[in-house]
């Protein structure tokens, strides 16, 4: 068997990656590789993933049901406020609720806010899902998946340009306490690219993770001491919103767009319903489309995330009636295997709280504080509710079979990236390199995001769809983390070839 038929993994770290691809080499499939990939991730992009943190699966395969795994992050309950009996018993003496944390971030020719601190963490979900893929899908012991990672973990990573370009933007977050200090800035300043970062307490949670599964980290040692922490910190994530986190298998979007079928994440999440929308819009238009009608079409799905929209996905039925009235900090692993099954999994840490729980190696996520995630306000998501992601790991099929697998972190930016990326192959028929490097734009709040390499005057015309005259235009100088980092896995010609992003130092590596 030749290497290109084994399989790829695409990932945003060569460390990322090449574990996954061992994985395959090894016997595994498509899931084992992307556990093992994530499990690594967690010790080499800390910055962006982690067990503090959630995500979505999609897996696929020739002639194969596909199914969605939800394990994104949950809103927690206060137990000061929820009515229930007893809820109020020892509220005299825990302090008072704690307060969102304002952190800027630049991205050097555009910046955003962001919010840390134990107010922003909401209730993780990563290890239930890879406890979960594993049940369903796996056929590599967790324990063998989860030694190297723990390994890693121990002995430290070196960081790269690319991780040590996000640590430098989040210097501010990652001084915010001293646990998180004494991590990332042992020496007074932030690791640099070239230094080593150690998290042996995240080693031994990963072994945990591998002996005894997600047990631990919901219901056992690990849930205790991140509750009591956050407890004796203000925090709204309480022992009984870990003890009822479960993932959740649902149905994936589907979409035709061209003589292809679109699978990627169903509501709750918002991310896969938009990217929908916006692929659907372009499919009743020439083929291929104008940038002009890309960027129509980002609008027009940006134009939809009403707070009425945001409320809607939790309700039974949402997706067909948003696309029947309409049509008529992350990071991202791709891969397939040999056998033509697709996993496409995205997790995300958002920013990181700041919040390092002592004791586990685990910082813990600031969804709560995220805009993108929660623009109707801080908590105003009931408890329990499925935080309304922008994450979309996708899938392509063309005459049934899997033709690309992909994926993207950046936020908001993470469904104009997939976007340029599909019609990059369905339409232009580029290979998953060109299309992943082909510069991006993104259109938001009436500002109209550039890559170098995109020729504005088409946009500019007068009679130009998009109205950009009236829009701030932000130039950038180079290809920028700020526009997302999607990793694709194509197979074409029965070729299996991949990409990783390199705005975000991703990588692509063969079986």
């Amino acid at each position: 068997m030749s290497a290109a038929e084994q399989g790829v993994v695409a990932a945003g770290h060569p460390l990322t990656a090449e574990a996954g691809a061992r994985v395959l080499r090894e016997g595994g499939n498509a899931v084992d590789a992307a556990v093992g990939a994530m499990l690594t991730s967690f010790a080499a992009e800390q910055l962006l993933t982690g067990l503090g943190a959630g995500g979505y699966m999609l897996v696929a395969g020739d002639g194969e049901e596909p199914t969605l795994l939800d394990f994104f992050v949950e809103a927690p309950s206060d137990r000061r406020s929820s009515g229930v009996e007893g809820a109020n018993e020892g509220v005299e003496d825990r302090p008072p609720p704690a307060e969102l944390r304002a952190v800027d971030v630049s991205f050097g020719d555009a910046a955003q806010v962001f919010h840390i601190g134990p107010a922003s963490c909401g209730v993780y979900g990563t290890p239930a899902g890879v406890c979960d893929a594993m049940r369903r899908w796996g056929s590599v012991p967790l324990q063998e998946l989860a030694a190297p990672a723990a390994e890693l973990a121990r002995k430290g990573v070196e960081l790269n340009e690319g991780q040590a370009y996000i640590a430098g933007i989040l210097a501010d977050l990652l001084t915010s306490t001293p646990e998180c200090a004494a991590l990332w800035a042992p020496e007074g300043h932030v690791l640099k690219e070239g230094e080593l970062l150690r998290n042996p307490e995240l080693g031994d949670a990963l072994l945990l993770l591998g002996d005894e599964g997600a047990e631990p980290f919901y219901r056992g040692e690990i849930a205790t001491a991140v509750s009591d922490w956050l407890r004796a910190h203000g925090a709204a994530l309480s022992s009984e919103n870990l003890a009822g986190y479960r993932a959740v298998e649902r149905e994936p979007v589907r979409v035709r767009y061209r003589d292809r079928e679109v699978l990627t994440n169903p509501p709750p999440s918002a991310g896969g319903t938009l990217l929908a929308y916006a692929l659907a819009l372009l499919d009743r238009g020439p083929a291929p489309p104008r940038l002009s009608g890309v960027v129509e079409a980002m609008k027009a799905a940006q134009g939809e995330r009403t707070p009425e929209f945001v409320e809607g996905l939790s309700e039974i039925g949402f997706l067909e009636r948003f696309l029947c009235k309409r049509l008529g900090s992350t990071t991202h692993i791709s891969v397939l295997d040999a056998q033509g099954r697709a996993c496409s999994v995205t997790c995300s840490n958002g920013e990181g709280s700041g919040v390092l729980v002592p004791g586990t190696g685990i910082h813990l996520n600031n969804m709560m504080g995220e805009q993108d995630l929660n623009p109707l306000g801080f908590h105003r998501h009931p408890a329990g509710r499925r935080m309304p992601s922008m994450m979309a790991p996708t899938v392509v099929l063309h005459e049934g079979r899997v033709e690309l697998v992909l994926g993207s972190a950046g936020s908001n930016r993470i469904r104009s990236a997939l976007l340029q990326t599909i019609v990059g192959v369905v339409d232009h028929g580029l290979s998953a390199r060109a299309a992943v490097q082909a510069p991006r734009v993104h259109f938001e709040d009436g500002m109209l995001y550039v890559e170098p390499g995109i020729d504005l005057g088409e946009l500019l015309e007068p009679d130009s769809p998009v109205d950009v005259p009236g829009a701030e235009v932000v130039q950038f100088h180079e290809l920028n983390l700020f526009f997302g980092g999607v990793q694709a896995v194509l197979r074409r010609d029965g070729a299996i070839d991949g990409a990783g992003d390199p705005r975000r130092g991703g990588v692509a590596v063969r079986a």
